[in-house]
């Protein structure tokens, strides 16, 4: 008898211990079905719309500068880019990019007057809501920031043209150019002598201006050496170097580089790394002049306004 109660105490222990890895099976089995309902492919719709519009940004009255953090009267020119990369039937999904600052945004599509409502996310002092209406491959509306961030920006207008972003690496800046780095001024100490022989000592503020090497030299496409540098003022470096950076589309935060490479018609910011983009000489020929770069002597000389 004590055999057969230890037996049967055994049996129910196996019979629970079964039940318990059923339920467990079934349990599995309902929340995987749950996750492959949940994980629903949202289909995506008007992929024609994808891609990246560039173009104006501008707002006049009080604008304040990011930069300076200051705030001045006049109409503000900025270059903008706007990444559309998704869309569903409820949401829309891409980025903002102007002065170097790249944000994500989500927002939702009309499909019947062909616009978009775009939320850039908030947690940032230069982020707002763009109301924007699309045709064919322009676009056209406007951006205000939110009220809470506290900035006194007034309310923006965007004209964008589609433009596909494509690496060239002969694109160079125009001869054209304006090779002057407005951005940086220096004061220096002048002398003036009259034609009495008095001289006076007065402060003039200059500018540093880039040569024409910036014109021929290309770290895209030559593998550079230190002869092809060491007679270049620094600001030629700087443009020789930053000119790789935006053949890839790099979004540069300094205004005096966004104010060379904007000259041009050819630059499209769509990232703020495109470290990984750089071709190994690139890379070498970058090693090099930032080497170069910090040991280099600027140009200055003095301008009008």
């Amino acid at each position: 008898m004590k055999i057969l109660k230890i037996t049967s105490t055994a049996l129910i222990a196996f019979i629970l211990t079964s039940c318990k890895k059923e339920a467990a099976k079934t349990e599995k089995n309902t929340d995987s079905l749950a996750v492959k309902k949940d994980s629903v492919i949202v289909p995506e719709i008007h992929k024609e719309l994808y891609g990246i519009y560039t173009g104006e940004f501008f707002g006049e009255g009080k604008i304040y500068d990011i930069e300076t953090k200051s705030t001045y009267e006049g109409t503000d020119y900025r270059k903008l880019s706007l990444k559309i990369n998704r869309i569903t039937k409820d949401s829309v999904y891409g980025q903002s990019i102007v002065n170097g600052n790249q944000r994500p945004f989500r927002g939702i599509f009309n499909e019947n007057s062909t616009s978009f409502i775009l939320d850039e996310p908030g947690n940032d002092k230069t982020d707002g809501r763009f109301e924007v209406k699309i045709y064919k491959d322009s676009m056209s509306g406007s951006w205000a920031a939110y009220k809470k961030t506290g900035i006194n920006v007034p309310v923006k207008q965007l004209k964008l043209a589609k433009k596909e972003f494509v690496y060239n690496p002969n694109f160079m800046l125009n001869e054209d150019s304006d090779l002057i780095d407005w951005e940086n001024p220096k004061d220096f100490k002048e002398k003036y002598t009259d034609e009495e022989g008095h001289t006076e000592t007065y402060m003039a503020s200059k500018n540093r201006i880039a040569s024409e090497a910036v014109f021929k030299i290309n770290a895209s496409k030559q593998k550079l050496t230190e002869k092809d540098l060491k007679n270049l003022r620094k600001l030629d470096m700087e443009i020789i170097k930053n000119a790789v950076f935006a053949r890839h589309g790099y979004a540069f935060k300094k205004p005096t580089y966004r104010y060379f490479f904007e000259q041009t018609n050819w630059y499209i910011p769509v990232s703020n790394n495109v470290d990984n983009q750089l071709s190994a000489m690139e890379k070498d020929n970058v090693a090099l002049l930032n080497r170069f770069i910090k040991y280099a002597e600027d140009k200055y000389d003095s301008f009008g306004r």
